[in-house]
């Protein structure tokens, strides 16, 4: 690879419609009004139009636009084939998204993530020996020391980018997780709030009225918001639980690193108070995603899982990951008290 460090490298930088979908029919939203909502004003608001934006909104533009729609289906598909009450096929239908969707994509970032975790000692060994050629030549040259900075960090990134290039590792693919996750939560989401305001029915029965009698235990009624608070604190403690996890695997994080586990903490504080003004429709749709990724965070730790999946060993594996994240955890909450 040091051949190609010669002169030729060493330079100075330089409107809403849908197709009917097994019967399903939609009707307008007044035939729904007989049924007093519990839901705040600010939500029926959004969903109606009504407020900043009038009619067409953000916010019924996204509900009406084709991948919420596309979401709607799933589940009223799910539901007709599962024919469990709502609570159940909620909880189902989200189970199979995660494990069909989102643990194959995990698994792939964990494999780009290992490769990229493997190149660490070959980068730096390039960097030493760019950092030292730079420095002969920029000797040679007379460069100042900006140019001779600028034409490092040239050199290096052409590389690194070569390196990922090789062993087909590039970073960004890593991100393919959270493009794939994070827009398929904000469809079904809306989806459940569509349902949950009253504006689908199917074979007569409105799907607003089944949700109203397809909750279970302390949430009978999953279009009401849960006034036990259960729920919403569920979530902000499953999801507290998974960037906690992911700060003990980081012996030693960044400032950056850092950083986003601050903010991620404080988000899934935040989301307690937002999943308490939401259909508990959604929010338990929201807790059973987030007990899906802990699961999945903690089954990407198996290293057996991880040998089905070919990741790729790395140094910063463990044989006996859930006894290190057990003695971690203990020693960064308990022992300290």
């Amino acid at each position: 690879m040091w051949c190609r460090l010669g002169s030729r490298f060493l330079r100075p930088f330089p409107p809403r419609q849908r197709e009917e979908a097994r019967g399903a029919l939609r009707v307008p939203a007044p035939a729904l009004a007989a049924r007093p909502s519990s839901l705040p004003v600010w939500a029926l608001a959004a969903v109606s139009g009504a407020g900043p934006g009038g009619a067409g909104g953000w916010y019924e533009a996204l509900a009406a636009s084709a991948p919420v729609l596309g979401a709607e289906d799933v589940l009223l598909r799910a539901h007709a084939a599962s024919g469990l009450p709502w609570w159940g096929s909620i909880l189902v239908t989200t189970a199979a998204l995660r494990g069909a969707v989102t643990l194959p994509l995990a698994a792939y970032q964990h494999y780009i993530l290992a490769k990229v975790e493997n190149l660490q000692p070959e980068i730096k060994n390039i960097a030493r020996h760019l950092n030292q050629e730079v420095a002969v030549r920029a000797n040679q040259l007379g460069w100042s020391k900006n140019v001779a900075r600028l034409t490092y960090l040239k050199n290096m990134r052409r590389l690194v980018a070569e390196l990922y290039v090789r062993d087909n590792c590039h970073p960004f693919k890593a991100t393919v997780l959270v493009w794939i996750q994070l827009p398929m939560w904000v469809f079904i989401s809306v989806a459940l709030r569509n349902f949950s305001t009253g504006a689908a029915h199917l074979e007569g029965l409105s799907v607003q009225e089944q949700l109203a009698s397809g909750g279970v235990l302390w949430f009978p009624d999953l279009t009401a918001l849960d006034s036990t608070w259960i729920l919403p604190i569920s979530v902000g403690v499953i999801n507290l639980l998974i960037v906690e996890i992911f700060a003990l695997q980081k012996m030693r994080m960044s400032r950056f690193q850092l950083y986003i586990t601050h903010f991620l903490r404080a988000i899934s504080v935040l989301m307690i108070p937002i999943a308490a003004t939401v259909p508990s429709s959604i929010v338990l749709y929201w807790l059973c995603s987030s007990f899906m990724g802990l699961s999945q965070n903690l089954l990407l730790r198996s290293p057996r899982f991880r040998q089905l999946c070919r990741i790729p060993r790395t140094q910063s594996d463990s044989v006996t990951p859930y006894k290190d994240l057990i003695t971690a955890f203990y020693a960064k909450f308990i022992s300290r008290k």
